[in-house]
């Protein structure tokens, strides 16, 4: 008797200790985002001429407050640049994070699957030779090609994945099989190009924000605005599947509906930012595995801690890719592939304990 008046002490404990915990995350996302308003700030501060952190939010709060040349600096030059890191690392790293929970595979994300390099393919076709894969209106000829391969490769994988005796090794093995093949159709296209072209691919291919535009942005974010509602509806399922598909089945989660349509929206999520800013890496890769980290495995905290750790990511890249040298704006996906490089290098090989 003793024992069964006790059960109801326990489990009041047990929602207690759960309530204590998700009190936790809640504080560590709100620092995450004033994290990333910093971060925002200080990207608008920074560059060839530099203004203080007052003068920025002057300049957001009361326009005509500050001079002309401080309102033109932020509003029309750093602006446009700044959201775009914001809106396009969250896009990636929200494609990273739910590709490795339905891959079950830490090393899966847009770029290092070839996703990115299937989007940058189809996009150099359309810079070079004006091919479109589909019939569409010329201002969207690059996105759609780019949607168009990244949405190809994204089936294959998923496709492949789905075989019987298939590991995940095989389809990491898979993916940089994909990277190395568009990578060398992308080559043989900037063989052919002219010499106008080569010079936009080369570029574009090194990934930068410098030709963001609120158009651009506006699209970018609009993909991002209708993809996290299907996540967020779809957020215990894509849990229990990080359980294991046999374990999500017994809980009536489809598990193959929920991975394909996943995918679909994974493809979208990296084809559309790398048809803008070029083929940026890691950021999916890296930003999913510092939200997981801190925040576990939960959709519920997962899925936003995702969001802010690749903006804040893409964010604080874009303040160093100005600070490196005065005067100098580095492409940004140079610097983060010298930030994921030993990222990547730190996961393969380290052991971990857990089951992936």
């Amino acid at each position: 008797m003793a024992e069964i008046a006790a059960l109801p002490i326990e489990a009041e404990a047990g929602r207690e200790r759960y309530r204590a915990l998700a009190r936790r995350k809640l504080v560590i996302l709100a620092a995450m985002t004033a994290a990333l308003c910093l971060s925002f700030a200080v990207d608008l501060a920074w560059g060839p001429a530099r203004y203080s952190l007052g003068e920025v939010v002057a300049a957001l709060i009361n326009p005509s407050s500050v001079s002309a040349q401080i309102r033109a600096v932020v509003w029309d030059i750093r602006m446009p640049v700044a959201v775009m890191a914001i809106v396009v690392g969250a896009a990636l790293s929200v494609a990273g994070a739910q590709m490795q929970t339905i891959l079950a595979n830490p090393l899966a994300s847009p770029f290092t699957l070839g996703i990115s390099a299937a989007a940058s393919f189809g996009a150099a076709l359309a810079i070079v030779t004006s091919v479109s894969i589909l019939p569409v209106a010329a201002t969207l000829l690059v996105p759609v090609n780019a949607f168009i391969m990244a949405l190809i490769a994204t089936l294959f994988i998923h496709f492949i994945s789905q075989m019987r005796g298939v590991s995940v090794q095989t389809v990491v093995l898979l993916g940089i099989a994909l990277v190395f093949t568009f990578n060398a159709l992308l080559a043989f296209l900037q063989y052919l190009a002219s010499e106008q072209a080569l010079s936009a691919v080369v570029f574009w291919t090194m990934g930068s924000l410098t030709k963001a535009t609120w158009p651009k942005i506006g699209i970018t974010l609009a993909v991002l605005l209708i993809a996290l509602p299907l996540f967020a509806r779809h957020a215990w399922a894509l849990t229990a599947i990080r359980l294991g598909e046999d374990k999500a089945a017994s809980f009536g989660v489809n598990v193959r509906r929920i991975r394909l349509e996943t995918m679909l929206i994974i493809s979208l999520l990296a084809a559309v930012p790398v048809s803008f800013v070029g083929t940026i890496g890691f950021v999916g890769l890296v930003g999913p595995h510092i939200a997981r980290m801190i925040l576990g495995e939960d959709q519920r905290f997962f899925l936003p801690g995702s969001i802010l750790s690749g903006a804040l990511l893409l964010s604080l890249t874009s303040i160093v890719s100005k600070s490196i040298i005065p005067g100098v704006v580095f492409p940004i996906g140079i610097i983060t592939a010298l930030v994921g490089v030993p990222f990547f290098f730190s996961l393969i090989l380290s052991n971990r304990s857990r089951s992936w």
